[in-house]
């Protein structure tokens, strides 16, 4: 009974010590408020369809750095395609985050 109790012990020490305790980032997605109100001023919209291996800008296909240069304020429709990853549409928001004047929603 005691080498069992040994047994475990370590493997319990060795299950605690390979994993990983860190906390995941989050985005964080809000859907469209009802009742906003809307400017009579224009915004520039841009159009982005992203896929697994290839990121369209307005008809155009582009990478993420050339993405991150493009892209100035507005409001970015992000269509994904059926073999988009969840980490490729993460990278592609975290590309454009915290960006003054810019909106982006991800089209279903």
């Amino acid at each position: 009974m005691t080498p069992l109790i040994d047994v475990i012990f370590l493997l319990l020490l060795f299950f605690m010590l390979s994993s990983t305790f860190s906390r995941f980032a989050e985005i964080e997605l809000s859907s469209a408020t009802a009742g906003a109100t809307t400017t009579d001023a224009p915004v520039e919209r841009v159009f982005i369809q992203i896929g697994a291996e290839r990121i369209v800008l307005n008809g155009e296909t582009v990478t993420l750095d050339e993405l991150s240069t493009q892209i100035g304020t507005g409001q970015a429709l992000v269509s994904l395609d059926a073999d988009t990853s969840a980490q490729r549409l993460v990278d592609l928001l975290v590309v454009l985050r915290g960006r003054d004047g810019l909106t982006v929603t991800v089209l279903e």
